[in-house]
């Protein structure tokens, strides 16, 4: 039975990742430009004439039909080709992979920050729910929930950077520099964990298991950590996986405002220059990592609930 259910989850996500990428190439001919004047803009060709174009048309293959482009793009893509940049010429999948440890390093420390602070205060809310602790943390989570992750890097570099002097304004990717960029973007998701945690938490102390514990003489935060938290633990945890994909293709607005040298910094600067194989790439991309991340979620789901394991 567990296995049936993984195969209908597995062919779930290669049809999710077939239909972004259909998706994705259909709405290639609203983007403005063309792309052969931007190669031969690249190239130093300022005023390219039309035979120019043409060729360079014919070179990246976008003269032909877009279903022969997509196919062909499907069919290098599963061997790892995204075809090359149209500024620098370089293939996509080295670019990104080059530049895709500094971002992992990025979205690895904003998931420590957000399970540091959205489990304590999750605990908290849920543990002196109505009173104080509560009503802080709750205010805390929707003041973070609202506050866009490119204000809370401007106001850091204003305040921390510029005037305090910790850290630095333009950043290399090593770990000693990883905090405040970290901190800005953890600050999009730990508040929604939080918040999260808390209201399964109290659904958890609203069944009828916590009472025996306590009729036992357990004590509030024994009930607390030892009965309810690995039943809310479920949702929490799927939470968190998908928002750990999202943490890593949610970075540009962080990267580009602390000019970390991850994907996201160079993805933002592609889609200023119409750089179509770059953004095409990092959405092919972004869109297989949250579906992998997804899928283990599930997966995970399907070993903790054994409810879940009932293919729909």
């Amino acid at each position: 039975m567990i296995l049936r259910a993984v195969g209908v989850r597995l062919g779930q996500a290669v049809l999710t990742v077939l239909g972004a990428s259909l998706v994705l190439w259909s709405l290639l001919p609203l983007a403005p430009g063309d792309p052969a004047r931007r190669v031969l803009l690249a190239r130093g060709v300022n005023n390219p004439e039309r035979v120019e174009i043409e060729a360079v048309r014919r070179e990246l293959g976008v003269d032909r039909p877009l279903p022969v482009q997509y196919g062909r793009w499907l069919g290098r893509a599963v061997r790892g080709d995204l075809s090359a940049s149209y500024r620098s010429g370089e293939p996509v999948a080295a670019e990104l992979g080059r530049r895709f440890p500094a971002t992992a390093r990025l979205a690895a420390a904003a998931l420590l920050l957000s399970l540091l602070v959205a489990v304590p205060a999750g605990l908290a809310g849920a543990a002196y729910r109505g009173r104080w602790p509560d009503t802080a943390t709750r205010l805390g989570a929707l003041i973070g929930a609202s506050t866009p992750a490119f204000l809370a890097g401007l106001v850091v570099l204003e305040v921390v950077v510029a005037r305090l002097g910790w850290g630095v304004a333009i950043s290399d990717g090593s770990l000693d520099q990883v905090g405040l960029p970290a901190a800005c973007l953890a600050l999009a998701v730990a508040p929604t964990w939080a918040r999260l945690l808390r209201a399964n938490l109290l659904d958890a102390l609203g069944a009828g298991y916590p009472l025996v514990a306590r009729a036992r003489g357990a004590g509030e935060w024994r009930v607390l950590v030892r009965h309810a938290l690995p039943n809310a633990a479920l949702p929490f945890l799927t939470a968190v996986g998908v928002g750990a994909a999202t943490l890593l293709g949610g970075a540009a607005v962080v990267e580009t405002v602390f000019t970390w040298p991850g994907i996201g910094s160079y993805v933002v600067a592609a889609i200023g220059a119409r750089d179509v194989p770059v953004v095409v790439g990092f959405a092919a991309v972004g869109t297989l990592v949250y579906v992998a991340a997804s899928f283990a979620v599930d997966l995970a789901g399907l070993l903790l609930d054994p409810r879940r394991r009932v293919p729909p």
